[in-house]
């Protein structure tokens, strides 16, 4: 914002104030509601004088423009980085769904083992049985959890990746919530 955008906002809003002391002073005078509805109008329009950007050309002829809220780079910024977002969420869902799918055969195995190894007739078959299926199920859920964790840390990656190549540095991200992202037991 430039000197001179500044100043006409300085102008404007004690232009406003002033209006609003008037009106305050005059509160209750029988104008009241025609001052106000007037102040009203007058604020409206000051503001948007004041928050137009004025320029002067060449031949030294001022001109006034409407500014411009978000620019298309900006927004092209912040789309870019929506998809990235997107992206890795995607990713991040897909493996939740395989972990979770591995966990459940993991207990559904170590279920089916167990009721094998208790249906045998011998202490040793038995002990043997349960060796067998907690061993199972260990290796089952350490090796789904490091294929979230590899899936979890490459979904980041591969965002934190994409978002730097949006080179949207002013795009608020959600990249310092990561820490709350379920990192596998």
């Amino acid at each position: 914002m430039s000197y001179f955008d500044c100043k006409k906002l300085f102008d404007t809003m004690f232009y406003i104030r002033e209006f609003l002391l008037l009106v305050y002073l005059m509160e209750k005078s029988i104008m009241k509601k025609t001052i106000a509805i007037s102040g009203t109008l007058l604020a409206i329009a000051l503001a948007g004088v004041a928050f137009a950007q004025t320029t002067a050309n060449v031949t030294g002829a001022i001109t006034t423009t409407p500014p411009t809220t978000t620019s298309t780079s900006v927004v092209s910024k912040i789309q870019c980085v929506g998809t990235a977002v997107a992206t890795r969420e995607s990713a991040l869902d897909a493996g939740m769904t395989i972990y979770t799918s591995a966990l459940n055969s993991a207990y559904s195995a170590r279920a089916t083992a167990l009721a094998s190894a208790y249906s045998q007739t011998t202490t040793t078959a038995v002990k043997t049985g349960i060796s067998s299926a907690w061993k199972a199920f260990n290796t089952a859920t350490r090796t789904a959890q490091k294929a979230w964790s590899t899936t979890r840390s490459g979904a980041w990656s591969t965002c934190r990746t994409a978002v730097k190549s949006c080179k949207a540095t002013a795009v608020p991200t959600d990249s310092a919530d990561s820490v709350s992202e379920m990192s596998g037991q």
